[in-house]
């Protein structure tokens, strides 16, 4: 698998002095998130023009691209290109 080939460190985040901690990916997921819902608030907003229905259709997208940042952020943590 091409990210068997690419992470080549069998250390921790705690041994590798380069590497952020989960706290911080969770700290900047959060911080990317309220950017991202601001946006996804004005856009929902603009398509249907009902406050309520972007309110509903941001808040999923918070909680579902946090995660999914999260996670992503943490799979870049272990790739060694580019550092």
């Amino acid at each position: 698998m091409i990210l068997d080939r690419v992470t080549t460190s069998k250390t921790s985040f705690e041994e590798d002095k380069t590497s952020e901690k989960p706290v911080r990916s969770i700290a900047k997921a959060i911080s990317w998130r309220v950017v991202g819902t601001l946006d996804t608030l004005i856009v929902s907003y603009y398509v249907t023009g009902q406050w309520g229905t972007a309110a509903a259709i941001s808040s999923v997208d918070f909680v579902t691209k946090m995660i999914l940042y999260f996670f992503h952020e943490r799979i870049w943590n272990k790739i060694k290109w580019g550092r």
